[in-house]
């Protein structure tokens, strides 16, 4: 473990940026700053806004009495980078450019890890990033669509996926390296991968195939989406919308929060229950497809994610699946524990931090 200093932790979102100093696994001040919609507008470019949110942070650890001088890494969440192998990244010159320019997309997380290197840099101590959704771990196989022009992407919520299984790991007294998981990730998006010896085997695009989730369609009818997107009715924007954030219980109930959902079955309403249990029918069909990665050897499966503290998705899933292996609940998703013990493994010595020039194409 580590004896002195601290580690700060950032994670930026659209309108705000969280922010948690760790001692060792220890959160010791957390916080989450938030931007008006006014102030965003301000900036072309996500890019844009690094001063911006840096001189935030630097302001927010004074008035926390936190030198920088206390810190001994800054790790940043991990953007939409090329497709790399999952672990605890140096921030290298060209991730910082691939960061800037948005490789795979812009969002507001590929500032994570560039603030991160701008107040690193003050200090000279380490700037990291750590399991960013560009992870990409899956087989060869996997990425077979059915149709040349299009490869099945690894996009995934590999930050918790990863973490979570570590503590079931600890929990039951097993190595990281040496265990068999089908994890799935229920929050506004969908993840389920099966994961052998830590490396992600598979994934469905949270964005475009398996489950529907509170914002998202998930896989859809090709031939009807084909339609769909021919009708006239949408531009591309328009449908792209309408998949991604008005899709799912958005598009059924009008609400994307589970609790609402809860509170409108508990007063009789039978279409939310109907959808309500889809949703759970899904990802247990989606658990179960994953289970044949790993040949039914599975050491437990995992919920995790948000919608996991939801008891009665939960039973519903776990009274699907559970003939498979033990269903272990690890709800919520701790993203910044997550990012300072991935930090700390490398303070620490428990690790080498990778680099990415060397991990990607």
């Amino acid at each position: 473990m580590s004896t002195k200093g601290y580690i700060l932790a950032i994670n930026p979102g659209s309108t705000s940026t969280k922010l948690s100093i760790f001692k060792d696994e220890h959160c010791v001040i957390t916080s989450n700053l938030t931007h008006s919609s006014d102030e965003i507008k301000k900036f072309d470019k996500i890019y844009d806004q690094k001063d911006m949110r840096t001189a935030l942070i630097l302001q927010w650890l004074q008035e926390e009495n936190i030198a920088l001088e206390d810190l001994i890494a800054v790790v940043g969440r991990g953007g939409l980078l090329r497709p790399m192998p999952g672990g605890t990244y140096s921030i290298t010159p060209k991730m910082l450019e691939d960061l800037k320019i948005g490789y795979q997309a812009q969002h507001a997380s590929n500032l994570g890890g560039v603030i991160a290197h701008e107040i690193a840099k003050r200090v000279n101590i380490p700037a990291l990033i750590v399991d960013p959704v560009a992870v990409d771990e899956i087989l060869d196989v996997a990425r077979i669509s059915g149709l040349p022009e299009i490869q099945r992407r690894s996009l995934v919520h590999a930050l918790n996926i990863k973490a979570v299984t570590r503590r079931v790991c600890t929990k039951l007294n097993m190595e990281f390296e040496n265990s068999s998981f089908v994890v799935a990730h229920i929050g506004g998006g969908i993840s389920v991968s099966p994961i052998k010896n830590g490396r992600i085997l598979d994934v469905n695009n949270a964005n475009e195939e398996g489950p529907f989730s509170p914002e998202r369609t998930g896989g859809l009818p090709v031939g009807d989406l084909a339609k769909l997107a021919f009708s006239g009715e949408y531009t591309l924007p328009q449908l792209k919308k309408k998949l991604t954030g008005e899709g799912g219980l958005v598009a059924y109930l009008n609400t994307n929060d589970g609790r609402i959902v809860d509170k409108m079955i508990e007063d009789g309403d039978a279409k939310a229950e109907l959808i309500f249990k889809a949703m759970a029918y899904q990802i247990a069909k989606e658990i179960g497809a994953m289970a044949t990665v790993l040949s039914g050897k599975i050491d437990a499966i995992i919920l995790t994610g948000g919608v996991a503290y939801n008891k009665r998705m939960t039973t519903w899933i776990s009274e699907m699946v559970s003939f498979i292996a033990p269903v272990e609940l690890v709800p919520g998703e701790d993203e910044m524990l997550a990012l300072a013990q991935g930090a700390l493994r490398i303070v620490n010595g428990e690790e080498k931090a990778k680099i990415y020039e060397e991990e990607t194409k």
